[in-house]
């Protein structure tokens, strides 16, 4: 009977996934379409930021293994209740376009949260829940190919809205198949629709996620999620950052604004197709908490990006991530050059110093912005750092 269900939940957005990319938006233009320079923009800031307060007795850093069982490895932070941690994280893939379908549910209650390009100038976010629940994170949407590497990586429950018949094949050979959720007739919960003054939104329960994959046999248990270090003290040796700019195209941009009161980076989203007249942001709010999106972490990984496959206006993009590569670490104010390295399918990947020492994350929320290997950096004066993504 599992297996009938399971059939006919793949028969159904197999379907209604054929013309996903049918009437997808123009492709946004290349870089050149940029202004020339960013002082337009509402900046400045001249002066770095004041290091924050080093580490008491009171605080104690944790990692990159070894975690006690009331430290949640994904932010180095304890939890209330041990017990929450007896799971796998719980990945949902959560849209950033259309605009009118912001803000986001529950987003602020993430503990990591990767943001990447998709396809035809658009960005979603894969938001891993682990320490925190909530009963109505969206909206949902589909599913891309690099979603499958975080899956293996995290050992994570996968909640998504549909996928391309090309993506959806691939995820459902893997060998985390029983651990996907996707929109389907007889999932509900975990994943339902809901309709707030007409928005008809998909969601996902977090804390119905495990019991969900048990029906189908699947473990859900506490995984090995090593390979983050955390620090209290700020690091020696960074350089001013207290504005960091990604730009995808003309629709998806974003600017975090680091909040010296509360040691946080801020997030402000696009308002406005920018062909020219400039960019516009708002800040990026929680709908549940009313709060503004915050990372205590923002770290910009640069991978390889390839067309799986292009025709006209349909695309499906693959971002590689094997071995090791060039990051960019933000924290407190500033900036450190790292290294991305993971040694394993399996396993969270880890940043490094040059002489290979674990670059050490400030406890707290991860946001990782996936930039290519074709991408622009654009440093200026009073820690502006401004990064505009490219496809080879």
């Amino acid at each position: 009977m599992k297996r009938l269900t399971l059939l006919i939940s793949v028969l159904v957005l197999l379907l209604s996934s054929c013309g996903l990319f049918r009437n997808a938006p123009t492709p946004a233009p290349t870089e050149t379409s940029l202004p020339a320079t960013a002082t337009e923009l509402p900046v400045t800031p001249t002066s770095a930021p004041t290091p924050l307060p080093t580490a008491t007795a009171e605080l104690v850093d944790y990692g990159p293994s070894g975690f006690p069982p009331n430290i949640n490895p994904l932010t180095g932070l304890p939890v209330s209740d041990p017990a929450v941690l007896d799971r796998r994280p719980l990945a949902i893939k959560i849209q950033l376009f259309p605009r009118d379908g912001r803000p986001p549910f529950g987003l602020s209650l993430a503990d990591v949260v990767f943001d990447y390009y998709q396809n035809n100038g658009m960005t979603r976010l894969h938001a891993i829940f682990y320490g925190n629940d909530y009963e109505q994170v969206g909206p949902i949407r589909s599913a891309r190919l690099f979603d499958g590497e975080l899956i293996e990586m995290y050992k994570s429950i996968f909640a998504f809205g549909s996928a391309d018949k090309r993506i959806l094949r691939k995820l459902l050979n893997a060998n985390y198949a029983n651990r996907l959720i996707f929109e389907g007739a007889l999932n509900c919960p975990p994943m339902c629709r809901i309709d707030p003054n007409g928005g008809n939104y998909l969601v996902a329960n977090t804390k119905e996620m495990g019991p969900y994959i048990e029906t189908r046999g699947e473990k859900d248990e506490r995984q090995n999620l090593d390979g983050m270090k955390f620090q209290h003290a700020t690091p020696a040796g960074g350089t001013p950052a207290v504005k960091i700019f990604t730009r995808f195209s003309i629709s998806a941009y974003v600017r975090w604004d680091y909040d010296q009161s509360s040691g946080k980076y801020l997030r402000f989203q696009d308002t406005q197709e920018d062909g020219g007249q400039g960019e516009a942001y708002a800040p990026l709010l929680d709908r549940v908490t009313n709060a503004q999106i915050s990372a205590d972490n923002v770290v910009i990984l640069v991978l390889p990006h390839k067309f799986e496959y292009k025709s006209g206006n349909s695309e499906i993009i693959d971002i590689e991530m094997k071995d090791s590569g060039i990051a960019y670490a933000f924290r407190d104010g500033y900036a450190y050059e790292v290294r991305w390295v993971r040694s394993a399918d399996d396993t969270l990947f880890t940043l490094q110093f040059a002489d290979g020492t674990p670059y050490p994350y400030k406890p707290g929320v991860t946001y990782y912005v996936i930039m290519g290997t074709s991408s622009t950096l654009d440093k200026k004066d009073g820690g502006i750092w401004r990064f505009v993504w490219a496809m080879p």
